[in-house]
């Protein structure tokens, strides 16, 4: 059994490669996906944290479990969400591997997102605007980065300081990155805005898109967290990684409640998308929102490329 730390799922990952990895596996009849379990935990005086466990499987190659916790009420010295991954022989059950969850959450995270807007944003986006300051932050930067033709980055989190250290970490890895000192007119400019916070209460709010903006929205996953307000959603046209995990967090699961919306109105889901049944973006002026609550299967994916890329064979041991 090897342990994987963060130092070597991040060289054993990179963005090209993992975008692949899971567009194949989402496109792949063959991988079971359960919906993830979601456990909540109470503490005294403070806000109930929680529990989150997501398996996936292969029939012939690999098994994996993501554990993941989230304890919002950390202090800022400690992040909110930690996470561990097993990997498994599926022929044998063995324990092949145990992998660093948070670096692999954050990578596959900001990977789909990336395959999301390959076919949601406008291919002449320019401008990604990141909301949130956390560990997904510069990830989300350099995914996107990845496969669309970035000339502006712009960070933004609710303390200034920590947005200007996440643009001056990404600017000395060569990315155009600067902090937005405005929320309301960087939301304006963006053709591309990820979200990536635990808000509670809207923070983009849709009377402010233009016209062909695409919003990715990522850090809730629970329907008392939500990062857009129902002007957003009502003006979009929606799509999510998993329409079962997605409707699931506020930024669906409340308007779904107050009939903003509908379910029929969630166009598609990413399997939908990378298989091509459905094109994406059907015009320059449309706006997309693609909710993204997380799937076990993208998880599997990451977690398979890293065991390959360190020669953890999976298919070693037969019964």
């Amino acid at each position: 059994m090897r342990l994987l730390d963060a130092d070597q799922i991040r060289t054993a990952t990179p963005w090209a490669e993992l975008i692949d990895a899971i567009a194949d596996i989402v496109a792949n009849d063959a991988v079971a996906s359960p919906d993830r379990q979601v456990f909540s935990i109470q503490q005294p005086d403070k806000e109930p944290a929680s529990l989150l466990l997501m398996p996936a499987w292969t029939t012939r190659e690999a098994i994996g479990v993501k554990a993941v916790t989230y304890f919002p009420s950390n202090a800022a010295a400690l992040p909110a969400i930690h996470a561990a991954y097993l990997l498994f022989n599926a022929n044998t059950g063995q324990l092949t591997a145990i992998l660093d969850g948070d670096e692999l959450t954050a990578r596959r995270t900001a990977a789909v997102s990336a395959l999301a807007a390959k076919s949601l944003a406008r291919a002449d986006s320019t401008r990604l605007l990141v909301v949130g300051t956390g560990q997904l932050a510069p990830n989300m930067a350099r995914a996107h980065a990845t496969v669309l033709p970035l000339q502006q980055i712009q960070i933004w989190g609710r303390n200034p300081n920590t947005a200007k250290a996440v643009a001056q970490q990404l600017a000395a890895q060569g990315l155009p990155a600067t902090p937005a000192t405005g929320l309301d007119e960087a939301i304006r400019r963006a053709d591309i805005i990820t979200c990536a916070t635990s808000a509670t209460k809207p923070i983009v709010h849709g009377e402010l898109l233009a016209p062909g903006t695409h919003l990715d929205l990522v850090g809730s996953f629970r329907p008392d967290m939500r990062e857009t307000d129902d002007t957003a959603i009502a003006r979009s046209t929606l799509f999510a990684d998993t329409i079962t995990g997605a409707i699931q967090s506020g930024d669906l699961a409340q308007p779904l409640a107050n009939n903003t919306i509908t379910q029929t109105e969630i166009t598609a889901d990413l399997r939908s998308l990378v298989s091509g049944a459905h094109c994406g973006r059907r015009s320059p002026e449309e706006i997309t929102v693609f909710k993204s609550a997380g799937f076990a299967a993208a998880d599997l994916a990451a977690a398979l490329l890293a065991a390959r890329s360190h020669q953890l064979e999976m298919l070693d041991q037969q019964p």
